[in-house]
């Protein structure tokens, strides 16, 4: 048996599962052999029959927001380092938030609400406008993209845990293990693999 289908039999298909939606997210699996998503954290943006669409809120770049939209500087949490959302159309920008207490998203349509305090920023809005609504936002380079059934394989196949996102997810700092901090919020026994390493061969 291989260590992708001891986890995949093991650990995530053990517990109870929760279904995909906007504003959850998916946690790889420890031990996922997928450079790509390997300790990735992806907040679903869109769920549908058609696709499914997010952002993994763990890869940081070394690029500046400065050096590519520095209009979104007074929104931008620290870091302000432009993230890397995905493997798909690197050239576009997904903008996050979470929101100052008290805001009513459905008063402001330049925000997409995904959860409580957590959203989806429409970046075609005033940078000085957003940043009198959010506490902090992130931007993403590119995105991932699941068709019609291709998740709920990849969730059966013990690859992804479904689990709420909370809205400083979107906004922590620089140096956090976010895929480890994940882990460590959820049931037993998925604590006791907050700390699996990103590479086995490193162990």
């Amino acid at each position: 048996m291989s260590m992708s289908d001891f986890y995949a039999d093991r650990l995530f298909n053990a517990l109870e599962r929760n279904e995909p939606a906007p504003g959850m997210l998916l946690v790889a699996a420890p031990g996922m052999l997928s450079d790509e998503f390997n300790r990735s954290v992806v907040l679903i943006i869109e769920h549908n029959e058609h696709l499914t669409f997010g952002v993994n809120l763990a890869s940081r770049s070394d690029l500046a927001v400065f050096n590519v939209m520095p209009d979104w500087l007074p929104a931008v949490a620290k870091p302000q380092a432009l993230y890397i959302g995905g493997p798909l159309n690197q050239q576009s920008v997904v903008g996050l938030a979470m929101t100052k207490a008290g805001v009513d998203m459905e008063e402001a349509p330049q925000l997409n609400r995904l959860a409580n305090r957590l959203a989806h920023v429409d970046l075609r809005a005033d940078p000085g406008d957003i940043a009198e609504l959010v506490e902090g936002m992130r931007l993403f380079a590119g995105y991932a993209e699941w068709a019609p059934g291709q998740l709920d394989g990849e969730i059966e196949r013990g690859d992804w845990y479904v689990t709420p996102a909370l809205p400083t997810d979107v906004i922590v700092p620089g140096r956090t293990d976010l895929w480890g901090d994940v882990m460590r919020r959820q049931q037993p026994p998925l604590p006791l693999f907050s700390t699996f390493p990103a590479d086995l061969m490193d162990n």
